[in-house]
């Protein structure tokens, strides 16, 4: 394993053969960025492209290194770009290693990518090592636990973190602490909090407005997001009241600023089981660097916890083929619905395999029938589309006809053949139902992507709430779709 390779502006090139970097010096600490007026984001890298913030250059010398030049790169249409060097040299300062990725910036936000093509490999293959030292980490579990340790001991915001349940409120605990962080002298975070996203950036529905929460067209949902809403302010209102200490007050003067904070922790914490000493804690943990790991329901990456040097490891799995400016993702949640995955981190996709539709007529299709006609295999909890079974162009099947496969009704009845009539008329019944669906949204598919097109500098969490209903229209007609073929396809 390379255990000296620093993060760095252009990790294309270090790794050269596997050859480690030497010859440099150390970098003199970095001193942090002073809280100023606009506390959420003191200076966005967004805003000042090809050049250092005032604020950046009052706390970061000069590279003095060419390994911190920044690197030639060709014109290119894409929307993405290099992320600003001080995103890596605060890293490298404080031992973060990262081999053969680089970070971009677009639109969205950040995102990590290959530098290199990865051929497939019989073992996982670090790409990522960031130390403990740098993460805001709060277990679940009592003794309850926090690391680094930063916090002096009888500073009242213990009070705090102690008045609340470990496993209920670990967002609102880990808050607490990413706000004392941003507030603590010479603390990494006060420079990485810079390339966090500022309240507009933020998809979290908690700082949707009630309007934008309408948007989605799902009444429970947008009740489930209110009573959060109403949990964080109350929260607030509770412990940052004109009677706390100074040294509390000031961590978050108004609710929007804790808000942002909540936020933040929801977006971007991870969970984990981590070993420290003879204890394994169920740990919830902001892990720089690593949170700017998009997700995928196919993922190229998992997370792995180091116990002997107590480091989070970013891994390529085992057996992937990785190309030169592909997108390195994690999986954030297994087997959650578009409606979790909007709740806690603010968007959806109309590709979720474990979204579904909920049927209350009693029309069920044959399910063995179903899977061999789409040749999908395995069992229900780990159902793929076998490639090798399908026709050359087939590219109907994703992840949309495999919710369909779970999300249908059906039955099977051991060696009873299904009646072709019987199917056709069943499938006809549930198409029927999903035509139902659809009428009863105000807006139709088309309709919502049209509003998305005219309106591209839409607030991100009115952008989120819209994509989110237009993703379940697309996952309705993509299974009509499918009923259609399945009906067509029936070798009876």
């Amino acid at each position: 394993m390379v255990s000296s390779l620093p993060l760095q502006y252009d990790l294309r090139h270090t790794l050269i053969n596997g050859s480690k970097l030497r010859g440099f010096a150390n970098v003199d600490s970095l001193s942090p960025l002073k809280p100023g007026k606009n506390w959420i984001n003191p200076s966005r890298k967004r805003e000042n492209k090809g050049r250092t913030s005032l604020s950046a250059r009052a706390s970061i010398s000069p590279p003095p290194y060419r390994l911190f030049d920044p690197p030639q790169v060709e014109e290119s249409t894409s929307e993405l770009e290099p992320a600003d060097p001080d995103f890596y040299k605060i890293g490298y300062v404080r031992s973060v290693r990262a081999y053969g990725v680089e970070f971009k910036e677009g639109p969205d936000g950040f995102g990590v990518y290959a530098s290199r093509d990865v051929e497939p490999l019989r073992r996982a293959r670090i790409i990522m090592e960031i130390p403990l030292e740098l993460m805001l980490t709060i277990s679940q579990q009592v003794p309850w636990m926090f690391f680094p340790d930063i916090v002096p001991v009888g500073h009242p915001i213990f009070d705090i973190i102690n008045s609340t349940n470990p496993e209920a409120n670990w967002d609102l605990r880990l808050a607490c602490l990413f706000l004392f962080a941003l507030d603590l002298e010479g603390n990494f975070w006060q420079l990485y909090g810079d390339f966090l996203p500022s309240p507009d950036e933020c998809t979290s529905m908690l700082l949707a407005s009630k309007d934008e929460l309408s948007e989605l067209q799902d009444e429970n949902l947008a009740s489930r997001i209110r009573a959060l809403q109403r949990r964080g302010i109350e929260f607030w209102e509770r412990h940052w009241h004109s009677a706390a200490p100074l040294k509390i007050r000031r961590l978050a003067q108004e609710s929007e600023r804790f808000m942002w904070a909540l936020s933040v922790v929801q977006t971007r914490s991870l969970n984990m089981k981590i070993r420290l000493g003879a204890l394994v804690q169920d740990a919830n943990m902001l892990v720089p660097y690593a949170d700017m790991l998009n997700h995928s329901f196919q993922p190229n990456c998992f997370l792995h916890w180091r116990f002997k040097d107590r480091m989070v490891e970013v891994l390529i799995n085992a057996g992937q083929r990785i190309r030169k400016g592909d997108e390195m993702t994690i999986g954030y949640m297994s087997g959650k619905k578009n409606d979790v995955f909007m709740e806690r981190y603010g968007f959806s996709s109309s590709l979720n395999p474990w979204d579904s539709i909920i049927f209350s007529g009693a029309a069920k299709v044959h399910l063995d029938s179903f899977l061999s006609v789409f040749n999908i295999s395995g069992l229900s909890e780990e159902y793929y589309h076998n490639k090798n079974l399908s026709s050359d162009g087939e590219d109907f099947v994703d992840g949309a006809v495999i919710a369909a496969a779970r999300a249908l009704p059906s039955w099977s009845e051991g060696d009873s053949p299904p009646i072709p009539s019987a199917e056709r008329n069943a499938a006809r019944e549930l198409q029927e139902e999903c035509h139902q669906l659809l009428a009863e949204f105000p807006t139709t598919s088309d309709q919502d992507k049209q509003i998305l097109d005219s309106n591209p500098q839409m607030r991100r969490t009115l952008e989120a709430s819209i994509k989110y209903r237009w993703h379940r229209k697309l996952f309705i007609e993509k299974v009509i779709q499918a009923l259609e073929l399945y009906q067509d396809r029936l070798l009876f």
